[in-house]
């Protein structure tokens, strides 16, 4: 990929975000934040978070499940598109995240719409009980467990809801098996997952690529049937 077409992208992005996003102390918090101590910056783009923000508002989500809580950002975006008594519950494996986002989640002003539920994604799903339903869960965390988070949401999520995984274009490599540089276990998690919902009556699924700061990615989107 040049960098002439990232930079593309990124120029393409921040252009748009002047018009639709408003300046914003408490997401600049949050970024500084984790910044400040030292996580990666693999948080969801500005951009993403808008679209995550209002597709919660536009199903009328009143809870939601997020997988992957990194510093809080994406959790803040959501939660705040939920009602009074709205509930954002997200999974960490990670302590120094975990308590980082709680301290973002904090200075948003959030804490009483935001659980951050500490350990590893897959056994902390497990322990939920089936009800009450989720009406959006958001997947973006270890990818080799998509799968797995995928079952998960299937479960928890309510007819109707909808299930977003992230990160499953990857520049394109999740389509290249056969390119043995680029093919790591992220790909492969992402792949089976996806050789799984060739056959799943639970939901209907689709794939959209996207390309901004984030680079080129994509998700899955899929309603619970």
């Amino acid at each position: 990929m040049s960098s002439q077409g990232f930079d593309d992208w990124v120029r393409s992005d921040r252009f748009h975000n002047s018009f639709l996003l408003a300046p914003d102390a408490d997401l600049d918090f949050a970024l500084q934040n984790m910044a400040d101590n030292g996580l990666p910056q693999i948080a969801v783009s500005a951009a993403q978070g808008k679209f995550l923000y209002l597709h919660a508002r536009a199903i009328g989500a009143k809870r939601v499940l997020e997988v992957g809580t990194l510093g809080g950002y994406s959790a803040i975006w959501l939660a705040r598109a939920l009602p009074a008594d709205g509930e954002v519950v997200t999974m960490e494996v990670d302590e120094k995240h975990a308590t980082v986002a709680q301290a973002s989640i904090d200075h948003a002003g959030l804490a009483s719409k935001v659980k951050i539920v500490r350990g590893p994604a897959v056994d902390s799903l497990a322990a939920l009980p089936s009800e009450p339903k989720f009406d959006l869960a958001f997947v973006d965390a270890d990818k080799r467990s998509n799968l797995a988070y995928l079952l998960e949401a299937e479960r928890l999520v309510r007819p109707g809801g909808v299930i977003i995984i992230d990160n499953v274009v990857r520049y394109g490599r999740v389509s290249n098996p056969a390119d043995p540089e680029h093919d790591g276990i992220d790909s492969q998690g992402v792949r089976r997952m996806l050789e799984h919902l060739k056959t799943d009556k639970n939901v209907d699924a689709t794939t959209i690529a996207t390309v901004g700061e984030k680079g080129w990615d994509g998700f899955c989107y899929a309603i619970r049937l």
